[in-house]
């Protein structure tokens, strides 16, 4: 029976338990569960669903998303709301909308569009319909001091504050409004930093050619172009002798591929289908570390080109170090908390005012944390310290490691310069970048050492 023959139907709803089982439904959803596959108090064998409640339980926010399931020989629109909740996850269906099955429409359009976004992006993101990011790089949260899992479910303009044209008005919304793509939206990041960007993005359709979002790109903008294109032809910008043009396809070429890669090792590792040989699930997970190590030398690759540019310039803003310091250890908590290594970090009411870049500032800090965790001993502790050493503001990260010896102290700041190649993890250019950072902000970072008792890291800006 078609939709239009039975608007009257009312919402269809479950539930699901921790392990994705069907211990809840209303009559519809059990029997479209059954004709499935599914048997009673089974695992959910709607595959679309259960995707959805896997999803939404992972991430802990509630997610609204159209999809469509078979059943028979013809396709169900649904509307699925699925809730987390302590023991499982609610699921409220509507919809119902029957029709026949169809091959999946052809969206090389869509898909060329979207190649076209990663080609001129720093940064991509998705969203919902109302804007809220259901996707986003890491490098986009961690601009702000986030991590993506901090922003899924939240606004768009929780990042961004968005800038009106000469018009008055926000191309984004027009678009919104229209379901149709936008470019030129320019908009400044929530961080302090006044760093601005021009955002691009292209509509999603469903399944039933309904909207569903946008996938979305922004590219940062140079000093010295303006907020927005003005009528007059734009200043002429500074002479670049380098080009970012391999740094950037290097990342848009590799970023999207290891993304994927990751995401399907972590899936097939954490064996949502059942159980699997306790040596798949090792060579899942190995997979995603390799892919992981391979995308963060891209991330380090495409900031040396960055910072080895003869126009690179970091900003000179007011920040503060020990609120810098304060979001490091919180993004780094979980990791830390995998290791068994404490973090003793500075006071919630402790301020250290200086001048510099917040987002890259805090990529130091970072930096320098994430090396003492890896080599911290199980049970250890990793101290942040902030102080002022004459006209410098400095924060202090110390650790219980094996230490450095003198010999080494000078070559780990060289490019893909480790104290033991063998140990993994790492890619021998974080602290070459952090301290070019650092230097290009008018800081530096030192280290003082000694074999067996730890290292102590100190990175300095000018006071405020």
């Amino acid at each position: 029976m078609s939709a239009q023959h039975r608007p009257e139907m009312p919402l269809v709803v479950g539930r699901v338990d921790r392990e994705g089982r069907l211990v809840a439904a209303d009559p519809a959803l059990a029997g479209l569960h059954a004709r499935a596959g599914g048997r009673e108090g089974g695992a959910l064998a709607i595959p679309q669903v259960a995707s959805l409640a896997r999803l939404s339980r992972r991430l802990g926010i509630v997610i609204s998303r159209a999809v469509i399931a078979a059943d028979g020989d013809r396709d169900l629109d649904l509307w699925v709301r699925a809730e987390p909740i302590e023991d499982g996850v609610t699921l409220a269906i509507g919809g119902w909308t029957e029709r026949p099955a169809r091959a999946p429409a052809d969206v090389g359009e869509g898909e060329r569009e979207a190649d076209f976004l990663r080609a001129t992006a720093d940064w991509m993101w998705e969203t919902d319909e109302a804007l809220r990011f259901t996707s986003l790089t890491a490098a986009a949260a961690a601009a702000i001091g986030k991590t993506p899992a901090d922003l899924i479910g939240k606004q768009l303009t929780r990042l961004f504050r968005f800038q009106e044209g000469e018009d008055g008005a926000l191309p984004i919304l027009t678009a919104l409004a229209e379901k149709r793509r936008f470019d030129d939206q320019f908009a400044e990041l929530r961080s302090g930093s006044q760093a601005r960007y021009r955002l691009s993005g292209v509509p999603l359709i469903d399944g039933a050619g309904r909207f569903a979002g946008f996938r979305g790109a922004a590219a940062s903008l140079p000093k010295w172009l303006p907020s927005a294109p003005a009528n007059d032809a734009a200043p002429a910008p500074p002479p670049v002798k380098e080009s970012p043009a391999f740094g950037e396809r290097l990342d848009k070429a590799l970023r999207d591929p290891l993304d994927h890669i990751i995401a399907a090792a972590e899936t097939i590792g954490a064996q949502p289908d059942g159980p699997l040989r306790r040596d798949y699930a090792g060579y899942a997970e190995d997979i995603a570390a390799a892919g992981r190590h391979l995308l963060a030398l891209v991330d380090d690759l495409v900031d040396l080109q960055a910072i080895e540019r003869p126009d690179f310039a970091p900003e000179a803003e007011p920040i503060d170090l020990a609120d810098v310091a304060r979001r490091a250890a919180g993004l780094l908590s979980v990791r830390a908390g995998d290791s068994n290594v404490t973090i003793d970090r500075p006071a919630d009411d402790e301020a250290l005012p200086a001048t510099g870049d917040f987002r890259r500032a805090l990529q130091i800090v970072m930096n320098l944390l994430t090396n003492a965790l890896r080599y911290s001993p199980e049970g250890g502790m990793v101290w942040i310290r902030c102080d002022r050493e004459d006209d410098l503001a400095a924060v202090v990260i110390a650790d219980q490691g094996k230490g450095i010896a003198p010999d080494d102290q000078a070559r780990i700041f060289d490019k893909f310069e480790r104290v033991d190649p063998t140990e993994p993890g790492g890619t021998g250019l974080g602290l070459y970048i952090a301290r070019r950072l650092a230097r290009s902000m008018g800081g530096d970072i030192s280290v003082d050492s000694a074999p067996g008792q730890g290292a102590r890291f100190t990175f300095t800006l000018p006071l405020r």
